[in-house]
């Protein structure tokens, strides 16, 4: 599929990943780069470098569209002939920037549609025009977008976007998930042509893409055309962010990888997720990776009736919990958000698992009310934000039981995080780091074939929902592997990665105890490097 409307409707083949296509993409992606780094000697961050990369590459994939003999399509209803691809590659110099400036202008002006998305508060972060020409003429003029295909620039943009993530001056790491987690936790999770897709934190858009993708592998040449349209409507796939530049990126981005049109609804919804509770549209499967840290002023009033009074007030009648932990509030929200008989994958901070408090209510909301069937400990040095530790939940939400008795019977525990060395650079995690998991975690079959490992040290284990609800503050927070690391100095690790290592754990440290005092009622400042 490209971004025409009309290929939208269209089944994509099912994509292979040739040494070629990987090449072809990995081509596409330094070209892209170098010239970012042309940028940012000129002052410009790479997320900056990606913003106005989308703006330019959309109104070139709209000329292309509507200079294609094959398409037939009048594209000057999505954007005028004053404010198109045309009207800026007729310009040179200072004549050029000011036009652009009313480009974007101009095309920010369409609320609610995926144009109106993309350039949304639009502005010119390059300041010199020959800079602007450089790219305009010398790099998106040169590429033919619309007949590449779908997987190289979409992953060529998505690549981009992991380069960005890495700009740790930016903090634009917290909106992307390592996408080998992202990919083992939709394999488990299995979406099909049925389900309705969200991500009430969807940061520049890697979930939903790769469900989209899976459904296209696995279910596209068998699915109706009314049920392939409704992924480009909004009726089966959509998704929520906070920060308007990091929801123009997920716009692009979804709209580079097929989904969506370039003029229709808008698949991202731009806003506070949990301003108000799910009315009339919630979600069969809900994939998730909320942010870190704890900035948001809030007051939340919940069900017991209290509020914790700050900026901006959340009355949110369905949680369960008063709380101003972000993540704890993610967690209800997603709760609220699934449909009954649907399931969630969302990846929290191992305070979630621990705190009293707000905390333990919640999780025994959880262990009560839904079937809290799965827990991935996942290790450090996979995230962007520095020490970490984080887990990804999987739950089924279950309508009430007459017995009243709980729907978990047994949660089962990988611990992937012991005996696990990972870096950003030097040791990256891959897919295949988590095949093991997704192994044991027999997608599709009944979880009564689920086998725990056979040394007792080994890393899948079951616990019941009784071992479970007797811990101290049902504290979820399990752990019974040794790290052979610890007891080995001559384990054989780099020394860059081992001081890494002892960097992260001190972070995480001290993240955990900030949560402590917070749920005690302190007011502890954290550093934003540190959280976030």
């Amino acid at each position: 599929m490209t971004a025409a409307p009309e290929d939208a409707q269209q089944p994509a083949a099912e994509p292979v990943k040739t040494a070629k296509a990987v090449a072809q993409t990995n081509t596409l992606v330094a070209k892209l780069w170098n010239y970012c780094n042309v940028l940012r000697d000129n002052g410009m961050s790479t997320i900056e470098y990606v913003e106005q990369l989308s703006y330019l590459l959309f109104l070139k994939m709209v000329d292309e569209i509507e200079n294609d003999p094959w398409a037939g399509r009048d594209m000057t209803a999505v954007v005028p002939a004053d404010y198109n691809w045309q009207s800026l590659v007729t310009k040179r110099g200072p004549d050029l920037e000011k036009h652009y400036r009313a480009v974007l202008e101009n095309l920010g002006s369409r609320p609610e549609t995926t144009i109106g998305t993309i350039f949304d508060e639009a502005q010119n972060r390059i300041t010199k025009p020959a800079l602007l020409e450089r790219l305009v003429v010398e790099l998106i003029g040169r590429e033919d977008w619309t007949v590449t295909g779908t997987d190289l620039k979409g992953d060529a943009y998505e690549g981009l976007l992991a380069k960005g993530a890495s700009d740790t001056k930016t903090g634009a790491g917290q909106y992307f998930t390592p996408r080998p987690l992202i990919d083992a936790m939709v394999d488990v999770m299995q979406p099909g042509p049925d389900d309705t897709i969200t991500d009430p934190a969807c940061g520049t858009g890697g979930f939903l893409i790769a469900a989209h993708a899976y459904i296209r592998d696995h279910h596209m040449q068998t699915m109706s055309l009314d049920d392939r349209r409704a992924y480009g409507e909004g009726r089966k796939i959509w998704g929520n962010e906070l920060v308007t530049g990091t929801a123009r990126l997920a716009a692009m981005n979804m709209l580079l990888h097929g989904i969506g049109t370039s003029d229709g609804p808008s698949l991202i919804t731009v806003g506070d997720a949990l301003a108000d509770k799910p009315s009339g549209k919630h979600a069969t499967l809900v994939l998730a990776n909320p942010p870190f840290g704890r900035k948001s002023a809030i007051t939340v009033v919940g069900q017991d009736g209290e509020a914790e009074k700050q900026d901006t007030e959340y009355d949110r009648d369905d949680f369960t919990a008063t709380t101003t932990n972000k993540q704890l509030n993610f967690l209800q929200h997603i709760m609220s958000l699934t449909a009954v008989g649907g399931r969630a994958a969302v990846v929290l901070p191992d305070n979630v698992l621990f705190e009293g408090g707000a905390g333990e209510k919640v999780r025994r909301k959880l262990l009560d009310e839904f079937d809290l069937h799965t827990i991935l400990r996942l290790p450090t040095g996979i995230f962007y934000a520095g020490g970490v530790k984080a887990n990804v939940l999987f739950f089924e939400k279950k309508p009430p039981r007459a017995d009243g008795r709980p729907h978990t019977t047994d949660t089962w525990v990988y611990d992937f995080r012991v005996g696990q060395h990972f870096t950003l650079k030097q040791r990256p995690l891959t897919r295949a780091h988590l095949d093991d998991f997704v192994a044991a975690y027999r997608a599709g079959q009944p979880r009564s074939s689920r086998v725990e490992s056979e040394d007792e040290n080994g890393p899948f284990k079951r616990f019941s929902y009784d071992d479970l609800i007797a811990r101290d503050k049902v504290n979820l927070d399990i752990t019974w592997m040794n790290d052979p690391a610890l007891d080995d100095a001559d384990s054989g690790l780099p020394p860059e990665v081992i001081a890494e290592e002892i960097v992260r754990d001190l972070q995480s440290a001290l993240n955990e105890f900030t949560a402590i005092a917070r749920s005690l009622g302190g007011d502890v400042d954290v550093p934003e490097a540190e959280v976030e």
